[in-house]
C-alpha cells in the first residue's frame, strides 16, 4: 500500500508542480489563448498566479513531509487541500460545459482522497 500511496502523491505532485507553475510563468492572455483556457477569463492575473502559487506548495506538500519524515500529517492535510481546490475547479469547468475537463478534476480529486485517507 505503502508504493501505491507514494505513486499517487507523486503523480499528484508532477500535475500540480507543472500546473501551477505554468499559472506563475504565463501570462493570463496566453492561459486564456491555451485549449481549455476559457477559465481564465473570470479570474484576475493575480488569482491565477495566487491559485499557481498555491499548486506548487501543494506539490511540495504530498511528498516532502513523509519524504524527510517531519509531520507526515501534512501530505494529508495537503490532498484534502488540493480536493477543495479540484471542488472549485470542477465546479469552474462545469460552469463552462467542460465536461472532459471535469472528469479530469474528479480524478484527481479521487486520487488525492486515496492519499489524503491513506496516509492518515
Amino acid at each position: 500500500m505503502d508504493v501505491a500511496l507514494w505513486i499517487a502523491a507523486g503523480f499528484l505532485a508532477v500535475v500540480a508542480l507543472a500546473g501551477g507553475a505554468m499559472k506563475v510563468v504565463t501570462p493570463k492572455a496566453k492561459l486564456a489563448a491555451q485549449r481549455g483556457g476559457e477559465w481564465t477569463n473570470g479570474f484576475s492575473a493575480g488569482l491565477i498566479k495566487s491559485i499557481g502559487t498555491l499548486e506548487i506548495l501543494a506539490a511540495f506538500g504530498l511528498v516532502l513531509p513523509r519524504l524527510l519524515d517531519i509531520a507526515p500529517l501534512l501530505v494529508s492535510v495537503t490532498a484534502l487541500c488540493w480536493m477543495a481546490l479540484m471542488v472549485g475547479a470542477a465546479l469552474t469547468h462545469r460552469r463552462l460545459g467542460q465536461d472532459k475537463l471535469v472528469l479530469v478534476t474528479v480524478a484527481y480529486f479521487g486520487v488525492a482522497a486515496f492519499v489524503a485517507v491513506g496516509r492518515l
